[in-house]
C-alpha cells in the first residue's frame, strides 16, 4: 500500500473511501483526500479556537453528509455545522449575515444595479462613515429595516433555480463548526489514527448521496421549464428593483454634488437635467487656447528640471552651433571659389 503523509505543512490529510458506484465497478475502492487544519482567517471571529478550514471537499459535499461524516469520526454531537465557499463569498461581498440565503443564491443588488448607482456606491459609503457617529441607534434600525426590505427584493428578482442541487466546485472549501475547542484536538487525534488503518477500506466512508444521479437529473429537467406566471413575476421584480436603484443613483448624485468628501475633494456628478446648453464658439476657442498655452508652459518648465536634461540640452544646443558654423564655412568657400573664377569681361 502507498504511503500517504499525514500532513502537508499545516494541513492534516483525512482520507475517505468513496462509496461504489452502480455504473462504475472497481477491484478496489476510490480514495478521496481532504485536507484539515484549524480555521485562521484573517478577520479573528469567537469561533475560531472551535472550528475546522476544510480543503478539497468532495464535489457531492452537504451539511448532512459532513454531519454523518464526523459522526462515523469523533461521534455523534460534536459537530454543528458547515459553512462552503460559495456561501462565505457572498457574506463577504455583500454584507449579508442572513442564515436562510440559499447556497445557490449567487446574486446582489449589484446585479440589479445600474452603472452609474455603481459608481456612486462607494462614495456614499465613504461619505456615510463622518456621518456615522452622530447618526444613533435609529439610523442603524433604518439601515437594518432597508437592507431587510432589500434582500426581500432582491429574493423576488432571482429567476427560479434550474438545479434541484448545487455540486462544489472541485478543490473548494469549506469551514467546519464544531461543539467546542475539544472536539477539534479530538479531530485531529481521530484523524492520525485513520491514518494506522491497515488499508483503504478501513477508511472513513463517505456517504452516499441519493439525491444525485438520474433524480437530480430528471429534476433538473422539471426545473429547466418554469411555471410562466412565476417567471413574469420574477422578471418584473427585477425591473421595479432596477428602476428604484436608478431612483436612488440619481438622489444621491444630487446630495454629493458640489459636497467635498473627507480628503477635501468634490465629486463630479452626472446631472439628472441632461447636458447644459453649448458655449458659443469663441469662448470654445478661448478655453482651447488656453489649455494648449498651459501645456506649452508645462513642458517648458520640466525641460530642465533634472541635471541631465540641462546637460542633454547644452550638448544639443553646442551640436547645433557646430553645425551651422560648419555650414557657414561650406557656404564661404564656395562664395570664395565662385568669385574667384569669375573673369570680367574686356
Amino acid at each position: 500500500m502507498v504511503s500517504i503523509p499525514k500532513t502537508i505543512g499545516e494541513f492534516s490529510v483525512l482520507p475517505i473511501q468513496l462509496p461504489q458506484l452502480p455504473s462504475l465497478t472497481l477491484p478496489t475502492p476510490a480514495t478521496h483526500y481532504i485536507y484539515v487544519r484549524r480555521n485562521a482567517p484573517k478577520i479573528a471571529t469567537e469561533d475560531d479556537d472551535r472550528s475546522l478550514f476544510l480543503s478539497n471537499v468532495p464535489v457531492d459535499a452537504t451539511e448532512e453528509l459532513f454531519r454523518k461524516l464526523f459522526s462515523s469520526l469523533v461521534g455523534a454531537g460534536r459537530f454543528e455545522s458547515v459553512t462552503f465557499e460559495e456561501t462565505r463569498r457572498q457574506r463577504r461581498e455583500f454584507g449579508s449575515d442572513d442564515e436562510d440565503d440559499s447556497e445557490d443564491d449567487s446574486g446582489s443588488d449589484l446585479d440589479v444595479m445600474p452603472r452609474h448607482a455603481a459608481n456612486l456606491k462607494s462614495l456614499q459609503s465613504r461619505k456615510r462613515k463622518r456621518e456615522a457617529s452622530g447618526s444613533g441607534r435609529d439610523a442603524d434600525d433604518d439601515a437594518k429595516r432597508t437592507s431587510n426590505s432589500l434582500t426581500q427584493q432582491r429574493r423576488q428578482a432571482k429567476l427560479p433555480a434550474t438545479w434541484p442541487r448545487t455540486l462544489r466546485r472541485s478543490g473548494s472549501t469549506a469551514v467546519a463548526l464544531l461543539a467546542d475547542a475539544k472536539s477539534v484536538e479530538i479531530v485531529f487525534k481521530a484523524i492520525a489514527k485513520v491514518h494506522k488503518s491497515a488499508s483503504p477500506a478501513q477508511y472513513p466512508l463517505w456517504p452516499t448521496s441519493s439525491a444525485l444521479g438520474p433524480s437530480w437529473l430528471a429534476g433538473h429537467n422539471r426545473m429547466a421549464y418554469p411555471n410562466h406566471a412565476t417567471l413574469l413575476a420574477s422578471v418584473d421584480s427585477f425591473f421595479a428593483l432596477f428602476n428604484n436603484k436608478e431612483a436612488e443613483a440619481a438622489e444621491l448624485a444630487r446630495r454629493l454634488r458640489n459636497v467635498p468628501d473627507e480628503d477635501g475633494f468634490v465629486t463630479v456628478t452626472r446631472a439628472s437635467g441632461g447636458r447644459s446648453a453649448p458655449a458659443r464658439q469663441e469662448d470654445a476657442v478661448s478655453a482651447r487656447a488656453k489649455q494648449l498655452a498651459k501645456q506649452e508652459q508645462q513642458r517648458s518648465d520640466m525641460t530642465s528640471f533634472y541635471r541631465f536634461q540641462l546637460r542633454e540640452r547644452k550638448k544639443e544646443e553646442q551640436s547645433e552651433m557646430q553645425r551651422r558654423f560648419l555650414d557657414d564655412q561650406k557656404r564661404v568657400a564656395a562664395m570664395r571659389e565662385k568669385r574667384g573664377k569669375f573673369k570680367p569681361e574686356a
